[in-house]
């Protein structure tokens, strides 16, 4: 019973330490419309190592502007009409730091951009791992079992957003063939109904002279 109770209380810690690192990065997926801007604010502590990963889903060549500047307004990171892009640095200053997104350089595509903002890096799983316990072992089990799960959600992360990148793709190559179809197929119909009318012109144009002849 007793090592059930302290299993138990490990995996909780690591569920709760798991949910803290996730507390500690910002990622969203949003909207972006043709000549818009989307700015993000992120107070930050000097010192600490921050990652700002972005990758554009969906709209026309799957490309936006991103800007990143620290509290004075000096450019830390900036890229034209990237598809996406990973930026890590150091806070040099305490404050708040902005990261845009522009489309702006569209006049009539809206784009889908998905962003992942880390700061600063995840807690100790277990503060006091230089300790010697009887759990040791486990609480090392523990810390790789933590690690690996982070890798998978990175995985399945980036697995979606290829997903849903290949899926309009293919939506869009859809739609594209479709009024291809569609615009072969009236072309088709113009061209036998012209091809009928001036058949019929030749034969009416024949009967009118035999006519003539005859009388």
């Amino acid at each position: 019973v007793m090592m059930y109770g302290s299993l138990r209380g490990l995996f909780q810690v690591l569920w709760a330490h798991l949910l803290c690192g996730w507390v500690l990065g910002s990622e969203l997926t949003f909207e972006l419309p043709d000549n818009a801007k989307q700015c993000f604010y992120e107070d930050i502590i000097i010192g600490t190592k921050c990652t700002l990963e972005f990758q554009v889903v969906t709209g026309g060549h799957y490309d936006v502007d991103c800007r990143l500047e620290d509290p004075e307004g000096t450019t830390l990171y900036k890229e034209m009409k990237k598809q996406y892009d990973s930026f890590t640095f150091t806070a040099a200053r305490n404050g708040t730091y902005k990261f845009c997104f522009s489309n702006e350089f569209s006049t009539f595509t809206h784009k889908t951009v998905y962003f992942d903002f880390q700061v600063g890096d995840d807690p100790p799983l277990f503060p006091n791992e230089n300790r010697v316990t009887a759990l040791t072992q486990m609480e090392s089990a523990c810390v790789s079992i933590h690690e690996a799960l982070k890798s998978v959600i990175d995985y399945q992360t980036h697995f979606r957003l290829r997903e849903a990148q290949g899926r309009s793709r293919a939506e869009d190559l859809n739609t594209r063939v479709a009024f291809w179809s569609i615009g072969e197929a009236f072309i088709l119909l113009v061209v036998s109904i012209s091809q009928v009318v001036l058949l019929r012109s030749f034969f009416s144009d024949r009967k009118t002279t035999t006519t003539r002849v005859g009388s």
